[in-house]
């Protein structure tokens, strides 16, 4: 009692410490481990050795050290070792490993619970945050809309208003008020570039948007009617245009709208050069690096045709182009070219669901409980194959150790050992019931008991041969438990 206190006191600080107390009280009282005594208590310490316990290799260690230190017990002190080990095997699976098992099992199980509740907070905080990105990504988006398509407009508008002005015939307060069209036009324009500088996030990718409803050669021509000098110089027979309203023609239209733009407002009157050219997949070293196919776009605009008094701007479109052009694989350059400035890029063929496409997420926690089934099972399979062990072996060990009562009936006292033992079985009785024998052994005799059937699982009579001086000394008859006062008159002739 006082050794379960103490292991009782230590199981939840040292629940190892606590295990091996009971295991060590279990093996002094029985090699075997199979007590009434201290089993279930092996069984509740080693259920909160996997409860509480974090690793399993110490708790490992521990059942080995409990399975060599009983096997050397069982085979210095054992009656029949072969049984006893067998006994010991099965009681520190099914009563050590299971319940340790089914206490990791458990302890599995809340630490999960806990980190699934973890996981979904965590996930409500993403889905918010996701949530405000989602807006802020939206803003930016509009606010490029904004920058590429009025902008674009206006600054066509400021063109005409421009071109206007210097047209032959108009009186002069027609052309001043012309002129405070095409400076209203000027100022809307770099009043909308500061606005979208204050909505426009650095790091943002704007997404492509939606289908302009016009081609390539359209808005080169519409620049061209309100006075732009834009010449156009299509893809060559080899390679035709890229596909209408895809992800690379919406690109290609966005490149090439925001270059006129900077051209009519930052190089006003200067000739513009809009190229297109398609690139087929080149792989290989000849190659140099490996390219899908695509199609390439190249603005070149030459030196104002007279200095501007308007002060140019920072930029910020061709920050969105080169985000969104190299967010689908292409290449996107933009700087000084000999007097003037140009603009090209390249982009491949992206399919449609490629920028909407998002990979698969993590799956954590798959593989807990697997481990914990597949322990089990191990187990459960080793106890399946132990148990069918040492069930043959009993069945073994009592079959051949029966004496047939006509062969007991035979034995006369004073026989030489050597007779006796050509009728006697190949294995004697190793756990003899000698407290139910009618009469206590002679002093100084080797005592042999012999089961008198070969049913198992059932109490049987037994036959107690005694030997002295190389002689047959005593025989008597073992009642089996429950055994009828009338039912042992058949073996009171044997015993005779």
């Amino acid at each position: 009692m006082a050794v379960l206190a103490v292991a009782a006191a230590l199981s939840r600080r040292l629940p190892l410490a606590a295990f091996g107390l009971v295991a060590a009280l279990s093996l002094a009282a029985a090699p075997a481990l199979f007590t009434v005594s201290y089993g279930p208590a092996l069984g509740v310490f080693a259920l909160l050795l996997g409860l509480r316990a974090g690793g399993a290799r110490p708790a490992v260690l521990c059942f080995a050290a409990v399975g060599c230190a009983g096997t050397a017990r069982i085979v210095l002190v054992g009656v029949d070792p072969a049984p006893e080990w067998l006994v010991m095997t099965g009681m520190l699976l099914f009563g050590c490993v299971f319940p340790w098992l089914g206490g990791r099992y458990w302890r599995q199980s809340r630490e999960l619970a806990v980190a699934g509740w973890l996981r979904a907070a965590r996930l409500e905080d993403e889905a918010r945050f996701a949530e405000e990105r989602a807006r802020l990504r939206e803003r930016a988006r509009i606010a490029q809309d904004m920058h590429d398509s009025l902008g674009h407009e206006l600054s066509l508008i400021a063109l005409r208003a421009g071109a206007l002005q210097v047209a032959p015939g108009l009186a002069e307060e027609q052309r001043t008020a012309v002129a405070d069209l095409r400076a209203a036009a000027a100022d809307a324009t770099d009043r909308l570039h500061r606005i979208i500088g204050v909505l426009r996030e650095d790091d943002d990718e704007p997404a492509p948007l939606a289908p302009p409803g016009e081609t390539l050669e359209q808005l080169v021509t519409r620049a061209a009617e309100s006075g732009l000098p834009v010449c156009w110089e299509p893809a060559g027979q080899g390679r035709p245009a890229a596909e209408p309203g895809g992800v690379a023609e919406r690109l290609l239209h966005r490149v090439v709208r925001e270059a006129l733009t900077n051209a009519a407002r930052h190089a006003p009157g200067a000739p513009v050069t809009v190229a297109v050219t398609g690139r087929a997949a080149v792989t290989g070293r000849a190659a140099g690096t490996g390219r899908a196919a695509g199609m390439s776009v190249t603005i070149t605009n030459g030196p104002p045709a007279h200095e501007s008094s308007r002060p140019t701007g920072g930029g910020t479109g061709l920050l969105g182009l080169r985000a969104a052009v190299t967010s689908v694989g292409g290449e996107f350059e933009a700087g000084p070219h000999e007097e003037g400035f140009r603009v090209s890029a390249y982009v491949p063929d992206v399919p449609e669901q490629q920028s909407t496409a998002e990979p698969p997420g993590p799956a954590p926690f798959r593989h807990a409980r697997r481990r914990v089934a597949v322990g089990l099972g191990t187990a459960a399979g080793v106890g399946v194959v132990l148990t069918g062990v040492a069930f043959g072996w009993y069945a073994y060990a009592e079959k051949h150790s029966v004496l047939e009562p006509a062969a007991y009936a035979k034995l006369r006292l004073g026989a030489p050992v050597a007779d006796v033992e050509r009728v006697l079985p190949e294995r004697d009785v190793h756990d003899p019931p000698a407290e139910r024998a009618p009469t206590p052994e002679p002093g100084g005799a080797d005592c042999r008991y012999y089961r008198a059937s070969g049913e198992l699982f059932v109490s049987v009579d037994h036959f107690r041969l005694c030997f002295a001086a190389g002689r047959l000394v005593a025989k008597d008859v073992v009642p089996r438990i429950g055994l009828p006062g009338e039912g042992r008159e058949e073996y009171e002739e044997f015993s005779q």
